[in-house]
């Protein structure tokens, strides 16, 4: 029996990753973190084509896709992030990368170039997904659908957290700022914008924790 395609799309900061990764563990499926694919081109841009402004030249990125080889390799029960052989799980985290991932994103041609690998894995079943556009664009036809939001001071306050523990020196306002910025950016760009798909289930996790919105997602999986 075929195991399913579960896709699970939010705003930054909501948990979509980590939540995604012990759904996949508990019901034995392969989780793909596909911002982690963005923020590895977004990372490759910063180190290869930044311009004065400290922003990717994203005409050069465009022309450079071909350089770029990303792969997911297990280690200890997680995906790592690979860039050209180089472990960049970390350095993908930092503000550098989260203000600029969006206007990468925006690509068609950086979308296009990553489509190809994220549903290559889907094709197999047994995959939980997790990003912006899963279950409108890259897995329209995906059995579960799911949509995670939460307020944004809620969200400011877990990416703050998250930056700390990785060693990363930031202030809370910086972090809200760039989260506003990068909700913009994803809801109105023209190439597969932010949104909920029209099948998706929507899940508000603002005053639930992890484990709540982990119980609540499998609570509508248990069929399967």
């Amino acid at each position: 029996m075929r195991k399913p395609v579960i896709a699970i799309d939010g705003y930054s900061s909501t948990g979509k990753s980590s939540i995604s990764k012990v759904i996949a563990k508990k019901l034995g499926l392969v989780h793909m973190d596909t911002g982690a694919l963005y923020r590895g081109v977004t990372y490759f841009a910063n180190t290869h084509y930044s311009n004065h402004n400290g922003e990717p030249d994203l005409e050069q990125l465009v022309k450079n896709l071909g350089k770029i080889k990303l792969e997911f390799r297990k280690e200890h029960d997680d995906l790592v992030l690979y860039l050209n052989g180089e472990d960049v799980s970390k350095a993908i985290r930092t503000n550098e990368v989260s203000q600029n991932v969006s206007l990468v994103a925006a690509k068609k041609e950086v979308r296009d170039f990553l489509m190809e690998t994220q549903r290559s894995i889907a094709d197999k079943g047994g995959v939980i997904m997790d990003g912006r556009d899963i279950g409108t664009v890259v897995l329209p036809h995906a059995d579960f659908k799911f949509f995670l939001t939460a307020s944004t001071d809620e969200r400011a306050k877990r990416r703050f957290l998250e930056l700390k523990g990785l060693g990363i020196e930031t202030d809370i306002d910086t972090v809200r700022n760039n989260l506003l910025t990068r909700d913009k950016i994803d809801s109105e760009r023209d190439v597969a914008p932010l949104k909920k798909a029209d099948d998706a289930i929507l899940i508000d996790n603002t005053t639930l924790d992890k484990n709540q919105t982990i119980e609540l997602i499998v609570s509508y999986l248990k069929d399967f």
